[in-house]
């Protein structure tokens, strides 16, 4: 009798945790809809990754997400044509070149650190501010004057409008301009593209952020230090930025909560930091 009343007892506690199994997952796949992320193509693994968990979690959201560049993220949101903007700055504001998107909200998602590449025939493993300068004005045409070998260097650069190109511009090069020439340049646009350019093209130098260089191309250190996630956090390498997901007003919805898990412990400290990015936390 007594080992009866044990095994109801044991039942009825397994019934009230399968309940509550149940009751929580419900609770977690309730929340439905569509988001529609536009963008960065920076931000565009961290962005595939969150969606893949997020709508694991949360069967009943399916998220879209495509990368064109920074500024046809906010470009979408102010159309009307996506729920988040994803842009390697803060579109709310005024940028060189840029003027701040009206009524959209910037909601900080990461860290991005950027990083000078070259194919992997270029013997030069650093360049200074004022070397960077002058190959990206012109003035600097041939690998011999940074140290290298004789050879043209082939100068790949991003389209205007990338987030990624903002932010090179402003801080590897303190402002300096990037100069289109006849011969031995070419504009891509996308990160996925500016790394098989890179890296199938003999003497070129581009950029690229963090996430996208491997051993198929050459990562430059700048005036002396390495491009590395630990090197951002130092405060010794100063190329990067915050990444941003823009929206029309405050989130709602699964727009939030997706945002919410983007920015959550959970994430920043997990996927985003296997993927190279920085947790946001980190810089503060």
């Amino acid at each position: 009798m007594k080992l009866f009343k044990k095994m109801s007892l044991l039942a009825a506690a397994s019934l009230v945790a399968v309940s509550a199994l149940v009751g929580s997952a419900s609770a977690a796949s309730s929340l439905s809809g569509k988001i529609t992320i536009n963008g960065s193509t920076a931000l565009l693994p961290l962005t595939l990754q969150a969606a893949k968990e997020f709508q694991k979690l949360n069967p009943k959201v399916k998220i879209a997400a495509s990368g064109k560049g920074s500024v046809t993220g906010p470009q979408a949101v102010k159309k009307g044509i996506a729920e988040i903007g994803a842009c390697d700055w803060d579109a709310s504001m005024d940028v060189p070149g840029f003027k701040a998107f009206d009524g959209q909200v910037a909601n900080k998602v990461a860290v991005i650190p950027f990083a000078t590449i070259a194919n992997k025939n270029v013997k030069v493993n650093n360049l200074t501010t004022e070397q960077l300068k002058g190959i990206y004005s012109g003035k600097i045409t041939n690998w011999k004057d940074v140290g290298g070998d004789n050879a043209d260097i082939v100068v790949i650069t991003r389209a205007f409008g990338s987030g990624t190109r903002v932010n090179y511009q402003s801080k590897a090069l303190a402002g300096g301009d990037i100069v289109k020439k006849e011969k031995n340049y070419k504009e891509v646009g996308s990160s996925g593209d500016m790394k098989t350019a890179v890296a199938t093209t003999p003497n070129a130098i581009g950029y690229i952020d963090l996430v996208y260089v491997n051993s198929d191309v050459k990562a430059i250190s700048y005036n002396g230090v390495a491009p590395t996630t630990d090197n951002v956090i130092n405060g010794t390498y100063k190329i990067w930025a915050y990444g941003y997901y823009m929206t029309k007003g405050q989130p709602t919805g699964a727009t939030k909560a997706f945002i919410e898990y983007v920015q959550s412990q959970k994430f920043q400290q997990g996927s985003l930091k296997k993927l190279k990015f920085i947790p946001v936390s980190a810089m503060h």
